[in-house]
Order: C-alpha cells, then structure tokens, then sequence
C-alpha cells in the first residue's frame, strides 16, 4: 500500500476509465493510478498488461468487470491477470483480495446519515487496503471518517472540476478518482 500512497503524493489523479477506448488517452497522461471500471473476462489481461507497460498502478472495480463472478476464484483472476488491487462495494472480496496479496478499496455510497454510520461500521470490520467515498463531493465527511477509521481514503464520483479534487485533498482524502478526462 505504502508504494500506492507514494504514487498518489506525486499526482493525486486517478483516472477511473468507464470505456476501454479511453485506455490510450489516460496513458498518455501524468496519472500514476487507474481505476478500470469497465473491461471483460476477454480483454482484462490485455488492458492491464498496456497499463502496467507504462508504469502505472492498476486496480479493477471487480463488480464492473464483465463475465467475472463476484467469487474468490474472480480474485484469484485478476491476480493472475497482474492487477495491483480490486476495488468492490463487497465485504466477501475484501477479505479475498487481502487474503491473495492485493491492495482492496472498499466503495461506498454516501446517501445520508445512516449510511455513513454503515460505512464506518463496515470498515472498521473489514478493514480494507483504503476506501473510496462516492460521491466524491462529501468533503465534510472524508475528515469524520478518517478520525474513526485510519485507512486511507480515495474520494470518487462527481467529481468535475479542480476546486472538487482541491476540497477532497484539504479535508484528508489521498487521492481523487474521476472519469473527467480533463483533469487526468
């Protein structure tokens, strides 16, 4: 993890790729993490390959990854596949893709007061790698969660210009994922 953080303070940018048409551009660009957020179980070893050639660290949003189940044996996948973690919204992979060596993000939604109270309950059981907060425009909450919690957060989602990525950073996140290839 401590390598991940590393490549977040030289550029807190991560490219979350919706469509693996824009693998290229995000290559081209100072971004040191990607997120794929899209891909299948036929083209994911290619796609993480290109990514990987170009030195950057490359986590796949299991639950998005077309034709992979939501199992250990689609951990064991991607591991083979050279990912450097997964991201999920599924306690079960949490503790899959820990128990294989790789780096897990817990996703969570921020919707109101209750799930903020289920999301930091949920971290502090499954202790993820780090946690991405969605939407990435909860500033308020990243500072509450990262005073129960003491995991590294990624904040995610909405995220449109740089006033957004310069809040999250202020308030404690470690890094932004946005899929506005404008500010990769």
């Amino acid at each position: 993890m401590r390598e991940i953080l590393d490549c977040l303070e030289e550029n807190p940018i991560i490219a979350a790729i919706k469509n693996v048409k824009d693998v290229d551009f995000a290559l081209e660009k100072d971004v040191t993490v990607v997120f794929l957020l899209c891909g299948s179980i036929l083209n994911i070893n290619a796609v993480v390959n290109k990514i990987k050639i170009k030195r950057k660290k490359v986590f796949a949003h299991i639950d998005l990854v077309e034709g992979l189940g939501k199992d250990e044996e689609a951990v064991r996948y991607l591991k083979l596949s050279g990912v450097d973690g997964i991201i999920t919204t599924k306690p079960t992979l949490i503790k899959c893709a820990k128990n294989e060596g790789l780096i897990a993000i817990q996703r969570i939604f921020l919707l109101d007061s209750r799930s903020l109270e289920t999301g930091i309950k949920n971290i502090l059981e499954d202790r993820p790698s780090a946690v991405e907060i969605m939407p990435g425009l909860s500033y308020k909450v990243i500072k509450k969660i990262n005073s129960y919690v003491k995991i590294p957060i990624i904040a995610g989602g909405l995220i449109s210009d740089k006033n957004d990525i310069e809040n999250a950073l202020f308030n404690g996140a470690v890094g932004v994922s946005t899929s506005s290839k404008n500010l990769w």
